[in-house]
């Protein structure tokens, strides 16, 4: 009985429109972000490195980009209130589902290969 409950609860909570993303992708997330009483959207952008969870409302995805030299990664989960938006820059061609190895390749070697 409670896990009906729950799920019809996680149901609501979902987002209705989402992009098709998949690992190896590059994206620019849209964040929403309280300072105070204000609030502004923060942009992202990276390469997908991981997404887990499937189509739960508790499904999650990580992006990764180089800041000044260091990588910086960012997990998200995809239904959150906070991600405004999540647009697809360009597709990437990979043979893997988590990208972990990107994070000892720098320079050109940290690229994925764009998808036909």
């Amino acid at each position: 009985m409670n896990v009906d409950i729950i799920k019809e609860i996680e149901e609501e909570q979902k987002k209705k429109e989402l992009p098709e993303f998949n690992t190896g992708d590059t994206v620019r997330v849209h964040n929403k972000i309280r300072e105070g009483n204000r609030e502004r959207i923060q942009i992202f952008e990276g390469t997908v490195t991981k997404k887990q969870g499937g189509n739960t409302s508790r499904a999650t995805f990580t992006v990764r980009k180089i800041s000044s030299g260091i990588g910086v990664e960012k997990t998200w989960p995809l239904h959150s209130p906070n991600v405004e938006n999540v647009e697809v820059v360009r597709r990437g061609k990979v043979r893997r589902h988590k990208l972990f190895y990107l994070r000892k390749l720098t320079g050109k070697k940290a690229k994925v290969k764009a998808a036909e």
